[in-house]
């Protein structure tokens, strides 16, 4: 599944998802739900944009990084994701 056609679509109604979760628990904030249901709306949340991730660096790696590796840049693609890495894990 490397047309970026696909992975678009399949991001898209992912952050949809992501969107629906987090209405939901900015509505449950409002209403003063039970904490502990507001975190695993919370959760689901964070999940479903940590899949969105997943997908993005699946195609970056599958599209980006592949032609650069082809043009001899792999350096350069290297130091971009290690970057993103060592920031997602601050």
């Amino acid at each position: 599944m490397h047309d970026r056609e696909i992975y678009k679509k399949d991001i898209l109604r992912r952050l949809k998802i992501s969107e629906g979760h987090l209405k939901k628990v900015i509505q449950m904030v409002e209403d003063e739900k039970y904490c502990i249901d507001v975190l695993q709306q919370a959760s689901a949340v964070k999940n479903a944009i940590g899949k969105v991730e997943e997908l993005i660096m699946d195609n970056h790696l599958h599209s980006c990084v592949k032609r650069a590796i082809k043009k001899g840049e792999n350096e350069k693609e290297i130091n971009e994701i290690f970057e993103v890495f060592k920031k997602n894990n601050k």
